[in-house]
């Protein structure tokens, strides 16, 4: 995020980077956790960029913040052409319980168990702030992602488990109805995203999206032994260039800013 940040005002762009619910020592500010179909934060953001600017926007979600810029933009729909001028979405894990069930492979267990210890940490933080919204008896004894979903997250945003939530908040729900330019990017080799889920015909046969698919990158590790290094930066850069003429034309703005989210 701060990479594309500094690359697009050094293009000309102006940059915003926003946390999550409870990310950055936020957790005093509101009772509910962030979860990855959490797009009402998002939207309330870029419609106070909208007024307060009257610009274009372009937002870019990494990881989990991918699945819920690209969420956003298929519930939005067609109205979406009003407020954003594009979206790109980067390793997005846009079937939640395939995801899961991929981090909890024994290949991954690191990735998992610094998840899990980072998530309690954030709990524990939570509940001393909040004490009468959950109980932490539950959280020496979470091991996984999908535990730790089911037994706090998923109830904390309405979701009868871990299954419901997964299943109603996986961007691949909402892709084929994405009706803006967006910018779909997956490594290969990504160890907790199947390249496969890309496959399907909401990101195929939707002429709106162009997926890029790279052979390798893993989860969001796009470097390169050259300049630049991180090269990704320059791919979603020239993407937002390249769209930037018929914005012009269209809403005859000055600058477009840039809108990110993780």
């Amino acid at each position: 995020m701060r990479s594309l940040a500094q690359r697009a005002l050094a293009a000309g762009f102006g940059a915003h980077r926003m946390n999550m619910r409870n990310c950055g020592g936020t957790e005093a500010h509101c009772p509910a956790l962030y979860h990855a179909g959490l797009v009402a934060d998002i939207l309330a953001w870029t419609k106070h960029l909208r007024a307060r600017d009257g610009l274009p926007i372009f937002l870019a979600g990494f990881s989990l913040g991918g699945n819920q810029v690209s969420k956003l933009a298929g519930e939005l729909g067609c109205d979406a052409r009003s407020l954003l001028a594009g979206v790109c979405a980067v390793s997005t894990p846009i079937d939640l319980a395939v995801c899961s069930r991929c981090i909890q492979s024994p290949s991954n267990w690191l990735y998992q168990k610094q998840f899990v210890l980072r998530m309690k940490a954030t709990l524990r933080r939570k509940h001393a702030l909040f004490p009468h919204l959950f109980s932490l008896e539950a959280v020496e004894r979470i091991r996984t992602i999908w535990d730790l979903d089911d037994r706090y997250v998923a109830p904390l945003g309405g979701f009868r488990d871990a299954a419901h939530y997964y299943g109603t908040q996986s961007a691949q729900n909402f892709l084929g109805d994405v009706r803006i330019p967006m910018l779909l990017v997956h490594a290969a080799d990504d160890p907790f995203i199947p390249i496969d889920l890309f496959q399907q015909p909401a990101v195929q046969q939707n002429e709106w999206i162009q997926f890029v698919r790279v052979p390798h990158g893993g989860h969001m590790g796009f470097l390169a032994r050259r300049t630049p290094k991180f090269w990704l930066n320059e791919l979603v850069l020239n993407w937002m260039e390249c769209l930037v003429p018929s914005v012009f034309s269209t809403l005859q703005f000055p600058h477009p800013v840039v809108s990110e989210t993780r």
